[in-house]
């Protein structure tokens, strides 16, 4: 058989189909970008391993340094931001990231709300930078750590210090694929219950931010027999007023309920307001 025959005409006279060509996709790419951070929520990435390397069969990994040195030039179909924004040159380079970027997503507390850094929004900076370094003249730092959507337009956040692994993967996936991301809006407190933790508020009277917090973290502190840190930020509709009682009547003083708010997201908009209230009592 001459597997190189023209291909027989039609009766009708009509010209033969041309076979058809496999249509080539262009794999959409991604970058990840570092701020000042920890960088623990890059490696939440990393540690999402198996994850990860389905991800990147279907996604171009164009820059993401904790990773590689393999650098491919923008734009980038989907950058993930982590970190705050407290330097001015971070300030002029998360621009640039933007314009790179068709979509943008901030990950962690330090990128959503200014993270442990937003402690200096409650002093003198300029008043510690001579008693932390040698030579303060080449140190520039911003009087606020601010968080990136502050700066630019941010297309989706994810809270936690660090992410959840499964949020940011069905974060990726979803945004990748003009998908609406799925995050929880409920406390803590529900995440207790559905793991069957004893409430360490009620049965060891522990400070315990739960009842304000947002889910996420899979109540690793309470079910190990610690108080919820905060470490998700403000839950829908939190009620830190209606709180407040109860950790005074546990023995907590105003200045260590401040303390409590001001941490992970100190700079959260509750968060904040009730460490003002407590921090001022």
């Amino acid at each position: 058989m001459d597997t190189h025959a023209a291909p027989e005409r039609p009766a009708n006279g009509a010209k033969p189909a041309k076979p058809a060509r496999a249509r080539r996709h262009r794999r959409p790419t991604l970058a990840v970008w570092k701020f000042a951070s920890c960088d623990g929520c890059q490696l939440t990435l990393l540690d999402c391993e198996d994850e990860l390397l389905a991800i990147a069969d279907v996604v171009v990994v164009a820059h993401f340094l904790e990773a590689s040195r393999d650098v491919l030039r923008g734009p980038y179909d989907l950058s993930i931001v982590e970190g705050s924004i407290t330097t001015p040159h971070d300030a002029e380079r998360i621009h640039r990231v933007r314009r790179l970027s068709k979509r943008l997503l901030a990950i962690g507390a330090c990128a959503v709300t200014g993270g442990l850094q937003a402690l200096r929004d409650f002093a003198d900076v300029q008043a510690w930078v001579p008693l932390v370094y040698a030579n303060p003249a080449a140190i520039e730092a911003l009087p606020r750590s601010t968080p990136i959507a502050n700066h630019v337009a941010v297309d989706h956040e994810l809270r936690g210090c660090p992410v959840s692994k499964a949020q940011l993967l069905d974060t990726i996936i979803a945004l990748l694929h003009g998908r609406v991301p799925r995050a929880p809006s409920h406390p803590v407190c529900l995440e207790c219950k559905a793991r069957g933790a004893v409430c360490v508020a009620v049965a060891q009277r522990q400070p315990c931010l739960g009842p304000v917090t947002m889910a996420g973290c899979g109540a690793i502190c309470p079910a190990h027999g610690r108080g919820c840190y905060g470490c998700f930020g403000p839950a829908a509709a939190p009620e830190p007023r209606a709180l407040a009682p109860v950790l005074r009547s546990h023995g907590h003083t105003d200045d260590a309920i401040a303390r409590a708010y001001r941490a992970y997201n100190a700079a959260a908009g509750v968060f904040r307001a009730a460490g003002d209230d407590h921090g001022r009592a």
